[in-house]
């Protein structure tokens, strides 16, 4: 939830003397060792009413209007050739008295050789933008028609990966520690990855991601849905799929305190070992000086005593004659003190525990009845027969090692934890003896009924 440190990704705007020519650069770890330098034409008409305005019918009054357009360079030489010699990226931007904007941003289709081995067939993209004064309220929204990747995997086997029909929408809103909070909305008509030695075929229908959060004081929360109206191999339907997240009572101070000690000291521990490692060297020591050891401590126990959540609101998979769903709930609290033991600093932390999980065996004959059919069998009595045989075997695995029960055709899995105390489908016992429990099913083989 902390801002973005936009230290590293340093951009820069200049102006000519005639103001035509834009200078966009950008600097950093996400550019490489070369900084990216794009050149744009740029057409302003002054306000009140510009005329290309006066001539599409917008006659409401605009401070100016901007009309740009990429300019050609070496850097995106391949990018306008790709673009049949046109400009791949124009838009405009309409300034308003009240310095608020409006505009259009335009990609246009292209169809070009990444490398010897990848082609990219893109349709375009058309993106609206409303920004309020000083950008403190955004909206965006942008459609796709589709877009093609063909290449090949590590193995060489070929991949295709075809997107259709994306749309996306954002409604944001600066909040008061600088990042934006707000609604953003990706849907995906049709999605294929072609892969494998075989060439199978995974298939995504009406995608669709929603995300959320709001800001409260120094709380923030957030939640993310998404949902999958039908998933197919190889042209065989197996179901749909939902699953739904969510964080709360997120400290906003504590959380920007954590992320700047990771910023200024972890992601470079980590570059330094990830490059010690690939050179075959032991790697760095992580030294933290007294006072951000101290800034740790205090976010840490400021984040803590906010009473965090975090959640798995669903995870399901449906099919034709069965649905498998698992949920679970995780408070956290401040303890008395962060240098207890782990296994007691462990039980202080959590607070709530919940956790759901109910699988079907319906579900799960569905699903090896696909996958004998991909696998080339064509015998229908001999496919549903293995795969209610399978179902049955994991569902007798699962009770005869307690860790689960049978309801019905679901296998279940119930799991609370509070005060101290583990409730596991349906037996009571202390967080010692459920651990030992644990312990003797992992240890000894599970018997099958």
């Amino acid at each position: 939830m902390a801002p973005r440190r936009w230290s590293w990704y340093r951009w820069s705007a200049t102006y000519s003397a005639a103001p035509r020519i834009t200078d966009l650069k950008g600097e950093g770890e996400m550019f490489g060792e070369a900084p990216v330098e794009l050149l744009f034409v740029d057409h302003i008409e002054h306000g009140p009413l510009p005329f290309s305005r006066l001539v599409s019918l917008k006659w409401l009054p605009v401070m100016a209007t901007s009309h740009y357009e990429l300019e050609k360079t070496p850097l995106t030489a391949k990018w306008f050739a790709a673009a049949k010699d046109k400009s791949p990226l124009t838009g405009v931007v309409n300034i308003g008295y009240d310095k608020s904007t409006n505009g259009n941003l335009q990609l246009l289709p292209l169809d070009v050789a990444l490398d010897d081995k990848s082609q990219l067939k893109f349709s375009g993209l058309n993106v609206d933008v409303d920004a309020s004064a000083q950008a403190k309220k955004v909206k965006a929204n942008g459609y796709m028609d589709s877009l093609t990747l063909t290449t090949v995997a590590e193995d060489l086997t070929p991949v295709k990966v075809e997107l259709g029909g994306l749309t996306f929408a954002s409604n944001l809103t600066k909040g008061s520690y600088g990042y934006y909070v707000g609604e953003n909305t990706v849907e995906l008509t049709d999605n294929k990855t072609t892969f494998g030695a075989g060439q199978s075929v995974l298939g995504l229908k009406k995608f669709e991601m929603k995300n959320q959060t709001e800001e409260s004081g120094t709380s923030a929360s957030g939640r993310a849905d998404y949902k999958v109206g039908e998933v197919s191999l190889n042209g065989k339907t197996i179901g749909s799929a939902q699953m739904a997240m969510s964080l709360k009572n997120l400290d906003i101070p504590a959380t920007m305190s954590l992320m700047q000690v990771y910023q200024t000291k972890l992601q470079p521990y980590e570059k330094a070992a990830a490059e010690a490692a690939a050179a075959g060297l032991p790697a760095p020591e992580l030294v933290l000086t007294p006072a951000e050891e101290a800034q740790v401590k205090t976010g840490l126990e400021k984040l803590l005593a906010a009473g965090p959540q975090v959640a798995l609101e669903n995870l399901s998979l449906k099919t034709a004659n069965g649905e498998s769903k698992a949920n679970l709930v995780l408070d956290l609290t401040k303890p008395k003190s962060m240098d207890l033991p782990p296994d007691q600093l462990t039980q202080q932390l959590i607070a709530l525990l919940d956790l759901n999980v109910q699988v079907s065996k319906p579900m799960l004959v569905d699903l090896f009845s696909v996958q004998s059919q991909i696998d080339g069998q064509t015998d229908a009595k001999l496919i549903a027969d293995q795969a209610t045989a399978t179902a049955d075997m994991f569902g007798s695995m699962a009770v005869g090692s307690e860790f689960a029960k049978l309801d019905g055709n679901n296998v279940v899995t119930k799991l609370h934890y509070a005060n101290n105390l583990v409730e596991f489908n349906g037996q009571k016992m202390t967080v010692e003896e459920f651990v030992g429990f644990i312990m003797s099913k992992i240890s000894a083989p599970a018997p099958v009924e």
